[in-house]
């Protein structure tokens, strides 16, 4: 029968081993946390971009998603933007829109983890809207009018976006070119949101629908759960 040893350093010299084990764990970790506070982009400390605004207290975390068009970019105060998030402004870098903003965060708005936010049109976020990771707006779109062309080399179509304040996006919702959410609104996650919704609603589905809407006479349609 073979013979089974610890294979393991054990005594004084498992001691040391683990000892550098976790002095090396530590440097690295503090590492991170370094290269983060140093890589995040501020108003104080915008790195290599050039927003049009960056409010006071606004903070994009290290490391950023792909980020372009900043001149035509403006970001409220205390706005939080996630790890690899996507900022851009046009098809691509260089790309003249004009002498107004394109693409404008209110204050206090929360992007989280992941998501995207692709701008040729006018994509406004009202104040206090609060995003889970990998939420994905956008004011364009591929087009497929002619049916012998690869969508993908057709002209995509775009439309302005518009988010009212105070609004909720759950993780992975997608926002269409032409949306317009009022105030207040919640998208549950996953949800595909196109056109009008109206003010303290609450939209679900692909595509999404309203499934809960508030009255101030009848209150919550149908009630919420306890």
């Amino acid at each position: 029968m073979p013979k089974y040893r610890n294979t393991f350093p054990s005594g004084a010299v498992g001691a040391l081993v683990a000892w550098r084990r976790r002095a090396l764990s530590r440097a690295v970790h503090r590492g991170r946390r370094w290269i983060r506070e140093a890589g995040s982009v501020t108003a104080e400390r915008p790195g290599p971009y050039r927003f049009r605004r960056i409010g006071a207290h606004t903070r994009l975390a290290f490391p950023q998603g792909t980020v372009f068009g900043e001149e035509w970019i403006e970001l409220g105060e205390h706005c939080i933007v996630g790890e690899q998030v996507t900022l851009t402004a046009g098809m691509m870098p260089g790309h003249d829109l004009g002498p107004d903003p394109v693409l404008q965060l209110g204050n206090g708005v929360v992007l989280g983890r992941g998501s995207h936010v692709i701008a040729t049109r006018e994509v406004t976020i009202g104040d206090d809207v609060f995003c889970g990771p990998y939420v994905y707006i956008t004011s364009d779109n591929h087009s497929y009018e002619d049916p012998h062309q690869p969508i993908g080399r057709q002209w995509p179509r775009s439309s302005p976006v518009s988010i009212g304040s105070g609004s909720w996006l759950g993780a992975g919702a997608v926002i269409l070119p032409g949306a317009r959410l009022g105030r207040n609104v919640v998208v549950a996650a996953g949800a595909v949101v196109r056109g009008e919704v109206p003010d303290h609603a609450v939209v679900a589905g692909v595509p999404a629908k309203v499934v809960r809407r508030w009255d101030a006479t009848e209150g919550w349609t149908p009630p919420l759960r306890d």
